[in-house]
C-alpha cells in the first residue's frame, strides 16, 4: 500500500499543541509513559500466548530495548510485545483520545496545577503523545504478534500523520523521537546522555518486571558493548516494607492507574496459611474523571507467583470500591484462569472479602486518626461508597461507620450517625433525614420548618444513592431512619393533650374544606389533611410513608423502568393567613368555580415549594396572571 496522509481533528490539533509546548511540569516523563506502554505491550502478548498456544509468535525473551543516536540525535523506545495491526494504528494512534477528546481539554483548561493535568493526561490514554515535547518528529514502527506485515506511522505533531505498511518490521513496536535541542532552561535535557536515561528510567520504572535494556556508550578499545539492563525488575509488593521507599510505591501506582498524582494511601496486604497471595492497593487522592460512566474500567491487576493474568480484575473488590487500584500476586491460582472462572473461584472470594475489609478499615483510620485525609477521601469517593450500603449487606455496619452526611448541626461539618445519635434529644425515636438536589434547596424546603422551630437536627441527604439507600438500611442501633418529607410527622404528638385537643378541633372545623379539596385535585393527590410539620408555609406536599419519592421514580424512569405515577398527599398549614382565608371563602360561598382554581394553585405552590415541576406550566401561569390582572 503507498503511503496514506491523514488529518488531525480539530480538537486533537489543540491537544497535540498543549502538549508540544508542555502541559507536564516535567518533560522527562515522556519516557516513563512510552517505557510504561511497551510494559503493557509486553504483558498483552505473554497472556494472548497463554490463551492461544497456536499464536506465532516469540515469547522466549521479552524485553524492552532503548537505544540512542548521539548524531542523529534520536531515541527509540522498541518492545518485542504484541504489537499493532494498520487498523489499529489508525484507530489507537491517528486519533487523540478518541473517546473523549473534547472532555479531555475541557478538564485540562480546569486544571488547577500541572500535577492535576498530568493526571488527566494519563487518565484519557495519551501518554505517547508527550513525546513531542522532547521531539520535532515522531515515528512509530509496529507489526502485531501473529501478523506478517508491519505498520510506520509517522507525524511532526502539526496537523497530519502518515501511514504505510512495511514489509520487514519486527514483532512488537519502536517509537523513536526525532529529539529537540537541549534546553536546560526549560527543562529539556540532552535525552541522548546515557547517564541521563539511566537515572529517569531508575526512579520511574525500575519496578517493572520486564528488562529495560540498553548498550552503554563503547569505552576506548571497545568494539561492541553488551546490553545492559537497567531496571531491578523486582516486585515491589514481594519486598519487605522497610527495603521500599514512598517514591517507589507511588511509581508503581502511576504505572498501573495512569493517574500522575501521588496515591492518597498505600495498602500493603500479605496472607500466608492454606492460600497464599500478597496484595498492595492504593486510594487515589482524586476521583478519575469517568468514574460514575459506564465504560470505567474497574478492577486491580491479578498476578499469580509474579505472572501478568490480568489487567483489571473485578473480582477481587466490590464495585463500590472500584476506585482503589493495585496488585494482588496470588501463589495458587491456574495461569490459565479466566474472569468467568475468577467469579466462581472460592479462594477469589476469600481474597475479595480480605481486602475489601482492609480497605474500609484503612477508611476507619483516615477518620479516627488523619481528619485532613478523611476529609479528601469522603470528598472524592463518598458517593460510590454508600453504593456498597445497597450491595454489600456483610459490610454493611462498616461502610455506615465511615460514612459521614451534611446536617442542619452545623455549616460545612459532616456527622456521622453515632455522632447524631449523641445528640439527640431526650425521647427522639427516629433519624431524621431530608433528600434533595442541593443543600440549599433542601434547607428552605417548607418541611424543614416545624424541625428548625424546634431544634431538632435533620441529615441532609444531596446524593442520587440517598434516594435508595436510607430504605435499604432502614435503622442505625435501633433508631429508625426517617425522611421527614413521607408519612404523617408530629412533633407534639407525646404527652401533649392541650395540643391534642386542639388538633382534633381544627379536623372538625376543616374537614369540609378538606374533603372538597380532595375531590377538586383528585387526578393528583390522594389526601388533602391538615399539617404539624408548617409553621411559616401555606402548604406543602409529602409522599404517603411507603410510597416512592418522585426523585425516585424520575431514577427509575432514567433507567427505562416504568413505574406507576404515585398521588401524594397535600398537607395545610392551619394557621396560615391563606389557608384561613381559604377555609373562610369557603363556608360562606356557594359558587366555587374560583375556589376550585385557587387550590389548585395551591397545590402547585407547593410543588414548586420542594422543587419540583407544575403539571401543566402554562395553566399556571395564566392562573397566576389572572389573579394579579384582579389585583391591579
Amino acid at each position: 500500500m503507498p503511503t496514506e496522509t491523514f488529518e488531525f481533528q480539530v480538537e486533537a490539533r489543540q491537544l497535540l499543541q498543549l502538549m508540544i509546548h508542555s502541559v507536564y511540569s516535567n518533560k522527562e516523563v515522556f519516557l516513563r509513559e512510552l517505557v510504561s506502554n511497551a510494559s503493557d505491550a509486553l504483558d498483552k502478548l505473554r497472556l494472548e500466548k497463554l490463551r492461544d498456544d497456536s499464536l506465532e509468535a516469540d515469547v522466549s525473551d521479552l524485553h524492552i530495548e532503548i537505544d540512542v543516536d548521539k548524531e542523529a540525535r534520536t531515541l527509540t523506545v522498541r518492545d518485542n510485545g504484541i504489537g499493532m495491526s494498520y487498523d489499529e494504528v489508525g484507530q489507537l494512534i491517528g486519533t487523540i483520545a478518541n473517546s473523549g477528546t473534547a472532555t479531555f481539554l475541557k478538564e485540562l483548561k480546569e486544571a488547577q496545577d500541572a500535577a492535576g493535568a498530568e493526571g488527566l493526561i494519563g487518565q484519557f490514554g495519551v501518554g505517547f503523545y508527550s513525546g513531542f515535547m522532547a521531539a520535532d518528529e515522531m515515528t512509530l514502527v509496529t507489526r502485531r504478534a501473529g501478523e506478517s506485515q508491519g505498520t510506520r506511522w509517522t507525524s511532526r505533531g502539526e496537523a497530519t500523520y502518515t501511514l504505510e505498511t512495511v514489509a520487514d518490521a519486527p514483532q512488537g513496536t519502536s517509537v523513536t523521537l526525532h529529539l529537540k535541542p537541549a534546553d536546560p532552561e526549560n527543562q529539556l535535557h540532552d535525552y541522548t546522555s546515557e547517564w541521563t536515561i539511566r537515572e529517569i528510567v531508575k526512579r520511574y520504572s525500575d519496578f517493572i518486571t520486564w528488562p529495560i535494556r540498553m548498550v552503554p556508550e563503547a569505552g576506548d578499545g571497545d568494539s561492541a558493548a553488551e546490553p545492559e539492563t537497567l531496571n531491578s525488575m523486582k516486585a515491589l509488593w514481594a519486598r519487605s516494607r522497610d527495603e521500599v521507599s514512598d517514591d517507589e510505591y507511588h511509581e508503581l501506582y502511576k504505572h498501573i492507574s495512569h493517574d500522575w498524582r501521588e496515591p492518597l494511601e498505600t495498602i500493603r496486604l500479605q496472607a500466608e496459611g492454606t492460600f497464599e497471595y500478597q496484595a498492595l492497593l492504593f486510594v487515589p487522592a482524586h476521583a478519575p474523571h469517568d468514574l460514575f460512566t459506564r465504560d470505567f474500567k474497574r478492577g486491580v491487576q491479578l498476578y499469580v507467583k509474579r505472572v501478568f493474568i490480568m489487567d483489571d480484575c473485578e473480582a477481587l473488590l466490590p464495585p463500590y470500591l472500584r476506585f482503589v487500584k493495585g496488585v494482588v500476586d496470588a501463589q495458587d491460582l491456574s495461569l490459565n484462569v479466566s474472569r468467568e472462572i475468577l467469579q466462581q473461584d472460592r479462594h477469589i472470594r476469600m481474597m475479595q472479602r480480605r481486602l475489601t475489609k482492609k480497605v474500609l478499615s484503612t477508611v476507619k483510620e483516615f477518620m479516627t486518626k488523619d481528619a485532613d485525609r478523611y476529609a479528601t477521601f469522603w470528598r472524592e469517593f463518598g458517593t460510590v461508597l454508600k453504593e456498597g450500603l445497597l450491595t454489600d449487606t456483610e459490610n454493611r455496619d462498616a461502610i455506615l461507620a465511615v460514612s459521614s452526611f451534611a446536617t442542619t448541626h452545623a455549616d460545612d461539618e459532616p456527622t456521622t450517625l453515632a455522632q447524631y445519635l449523641e445528640r439527640m434529644r431526650e425521647g427522639q425515636d427516629d433519624i431524621y433525614y431530608i433528600t434533595g438536589e442541593s443543600r440549599q434547596s433542601i434547607e428552605n424546603s417548607p418541611h424543614m420548618e416545624a424541625f428548625r422551630d424546634k431544634g431538632i437536627e435533620v441529615l441532609l441527604l444531596t446524593d442520587a444513592v440517598d434516594e435508595v439507600w436510607v430504605d435499604a438500611v432502614g435503622e442505625y442501633q435501633g433508631k429508625k431512619l426517617r425522611s421527614i418529607a413521607k408519612g404523617a410527622i408530629d412533633l407534639d404528638a407525646e404527652g401533649d393533650e392541650k395540643a391534642d385537643e386542639e388538633r382534633e378541633k381544627q379536623a372538625e372545623e376543616y374537614a369540609g374544606l378538606l374533603g372538597w379539596m380532595g375531590e377538586q385535585l383528585d387526578e393528583d393527590i390522594k389526601e388533602v389533611r391538615l399539617s404539624a410539620r408548617l409553621t411559616v408555609s401555606p402548604a406543602c406536599v409529602v409522599s404517603d410513608a411507603h410510597d416512592l419519592t418522585p426523585a425516585l421514580e424520575n431514577m427509575y424512569r432514567a433507567m427505562g423502568q416504568e413505574v406507576p405515577r404515585t398521588k401524594r398527599i397535600l398537607e395545610l398549614n392551619p394557621g396560615h393567613p391563606l389557608v384561613k382565608g381559604l377555609h373562610q371563602a369557603y363556608e360562606e360561598r356557594e359558587d366555587r368555580a374560583e375556589l376550585a382554581e385557587s387550590a389548585e394553585l395551591l397545590h402547585t405552590l407547593a410543588v414548586l415549594a420542594e422543587g419540583g415541576q407544575p403539571k401543566d406550566p402554562a395553566r399556571f401561569v395564566k392562573l397566576v396572571a389572572d389573579r394579579l390582572e384582579r389585583t391591579l
